[in-house]
């Protein structure tokens, strides 16, 4: 497990204030930045001492999968990032030429944080893919690779109205998110 520190001008904040906070910034990075999958991470980026790379690793897993909104929900994908990040299995622990038992056992301890988090998305939301999360909270499924779909879903609220879509889950998924990271001690307050 990585585990890192809240950014200096965050310090202050309490648990459920960096919870709050990463909400709030998951939905304002999306209304500004325009991407699901890495709204959330730019939000735990903004928070916390991690590097760059996480927030590059999450750029195309918006809208679907390459906004194609056929595959996983671009907010789910960006939290399952960010939690690899800090669970996931280092390279140095993988192998081509030998089996590790231990290697396997760290990937379903991360595969058990991941699925958590994903049942709980489940729970609340009914679903991960995306065409489906856009056809039950704006009405219908949209491509976002065509201009005209993407303005019709954001003239349906879905990118803009924090109760629709875009807002909606990349906030909660930063805020679950950063529950889960302080639940397992990779943030040290």
């Amino acid at each position: 497990m990585i585990k890192t520190k809240v950014r200096e001008k965050y310090r202050g904040l309490s648990r459920q204030e960096l919870i709050d906070k990463a909400g709030e910034l998951a939905g304002k990075f999306v209304l500004y930045s325009w991407n699901c999958g890495q709204s959330n991470v730019c939000a735990v980026h903004e928070l916390l001492e991690v590097d760059d790379c996480l927030v590059r690793v999450a750029t195309s897993h918006a809208g679907g999968s390459v906004l194609q909104t056929v595959g996983t929900c671009g907010a789910v994908t960006g939290g399952t990032i960010t939690l690899d990040y800090f669970f996931g299995r280092p390279p140095e622990n993988t192998s081509y030429t030998e089996y590790k038992q231990a290697n396997v056992d760290r990937e379903f301890e991360t595969f058990a944080i991941t699925t958590a988090f994903v049942d709980k998305f489940v729970k609340e939301f009914g679903s991960i893919i995306c065409g489906i999360l856009t056809r039950r909270f704006v009405g219908r499924t949209y491509c976002f690779i065509d201009p005209d779909e993407l303005k019709k879903f954001h003239d349906a609220g879905g990118h803009t109205d924090p109760e629709l879509c875009n807002i909606k889950f990349s906030a909660s998924v930063a805020r679950w998110v950063m529950e889960i990271l302080l639940e397992k001690g990779a943030v040290e307050l």
